[in-house]
């Protein structure tokens, strides 16, 4: 199982960093091992001092495939789930300022939270899914499927032709704007009308 993530999905989000949009998808890779199920505690990395939440929908592959049409991509996906990419933006910037990778700031222990999967039916709008992001009962972020500069369908055919896609791979498709920080001891909650809710709660 691989863990690839899109970078300024939304331009929204990307504005509010200071990205430029981009005109095709950003990726980068997580290790497997920094996933984190729904319920566990968040343990605050060591290595930075600003950690932030990032609202992402998850797609799961179900099978191999090099899909090239949207309606082959979606007959490669499995199921859906709310995750969190989360970010040392102290240490983001600082690598991106040097030109350096962004694994320290991206990839650490814990750094993919993954709340429960819901199977994925070919009745279910991929354009048509919206989720939300509290911290501490407070709406941090909302977002909606349609805003995506890139479907999922987009982002399945385009890793596709770099990586050949196996069951079981996730895909954290994006974040909208609104991303801020965590402390130890706040709680974060992310919402769907279609997708399972999840909870974590972050540990010193």
């Amino acid at each position: 199982m691989r863990i690839f993530c899109i970078g300024r999905n939304y331009s929204d989000h990307a504005k509010e960093l200071g990205n430029e949009v981009p005109k095709e998808p950003v990726v980068f890779i997580k290790p497997y091992e920094c996933m984190v199920s729904e319920g566990r505690p968040i343990v605050y990395p060591k290595h930075g001092k600003l950690l932030q939440h990032e609202a992402e929908l998850v797609v799961k592959i179900a099978k191999e495939g090099k899909p090239s049409s949207h309606e082959e991509a979606r007959e490669m996906i499995g199921a859906l789930a709310l995750g969190l990419d989360l970010t040392l933006r102290d240490l983001q910037n600082e690598l991106k300022s040097q030109g350096l990778p962004w694994e320290k700031a991206k990839a650490f222990e814990h750094s993919a939270p993954l709340g429960g999967f819901v199977p994925y039916e070919p009745h279910i709008n991929l354009a048509d899914i919206e989720f939300e992001c509290y911290v501490n009962g407070l709406l941090k972020q909302k977002g909606h499927t349609r805003q995506m500069l890139f479907s999922i369908e987009q982002l399945i055919i385009s890793l596709s032709l770099i990586w050949d896609l196996k069951a079981n791979d996730l895909i954290y498709t994006g974040t909208p704007a609104g991303v801020g920080s965590i402390e130890a001891g706040d709680k974060i909650e992310l919402f769907s009308p279609q997708l399972a809710a999840a909870t974590w709660t972050v540990a010193s």
